[in-house]
């Protein structure tokens, strides 16, 4: 007579890795998974079945994206970049270790995430341009950069008479940190230049939430705090 195995509970068998509660982390693990499933190996002699004990993947860190090499007996054939800080600035949890650093570019980014369906309006392009500017050290805005993107956007929305026709901040600052031509740790400063272009430029003399000055805002916080445990 056989004896019926216990059942594993439901809440265990979906448990697994690291658990965000956040939507926007969800949202951002969607799309790198998508664009992972579309992806296959290929050889130079065109489709080959692989043995699983050949097929490897090893991640390596860097400064606001995580690495991912895909290689096939010890050969890489592929490799695909995920964000790595951008996680900690979302959860508002520490990354750990002085040189993890989040840029302003990589807050701007966070920002498409965030608020990434808000319409652009002036005072998101100007808190755009003040981080640009400060990103990259320059007094004058980039010619094809996010700065003049996000200015064009706004004039173009003010325009516009439905929110469904307007271009929106994820439009904008989806790959943000690759059209800047350079970029460095966000700072207390740099995060009080940008929230004062923000609120100078509002109506209501007010921030977004989850727009790009509290992005910057608690890129800069975080930085800090990692900055103090590197010293510990």
């Amino acid at each position: 007579m056989s004896q019926e195995q216990p059942r594993r509970p439901v809440e265990d068998e979906q448990q697994g890795g690291d658990q965000y509660g956040d939507s926007y982390l969800e949202l951002a693990a969607k799309v790198v998974a998508d664009k992972d499933a579309d992806s296959a190996v290929q050889s130079p002699v065109g489709l080959k079945l692989i043995n699983a004990d050949d097929f490897s993947t090893k991640k390596t860190e860097h400064p606001g994206r995580r690495v991912v090499p895909e290689s096939v007996g010890g050969q890489i054939v592929a490799q695909y970049s995920q964000r790595g800080p951008l996680s900690a600035l979302i959860t508002g949890q520490p990354i750990g270790g002085a040189s993890s650093q989040i840029t302003i570019g990589e807050a701007l980014e966070a920002t498409a995430m965030t608020a990434g369906q808000k319409p652009v309006e002036w005072s998101d392009a100007a808190a755009i341009q003040a981080a640009e500017v400060r990103a990259t050290g320059r007094t004058n805005i980039v010619p094809g950069g996010v700065a003049a993107a996000a200015q064009s956007a706004a004039t173009l929305n003010a325009r516009a008479t439905r929110d469904e026709d307007k271009t929106k901040l994820a439009d904008i600052l989806a790959d943000a940190t690759s059209k800047l031509p350079a970029d460095k740790p966000a700072t207390r400063r740099d995060a009080e230049g940008v929230t004062g272009a923000e609120m100078r430029n509002d109506p209501y003399l007010t921030t977004h939430p989850t727009g790009v000055a509290a992005s910057v805002a608690a890129a800069a916080r975080l930085n800090q705090g990692n900055s103090i445990e590197g010293t510990k």
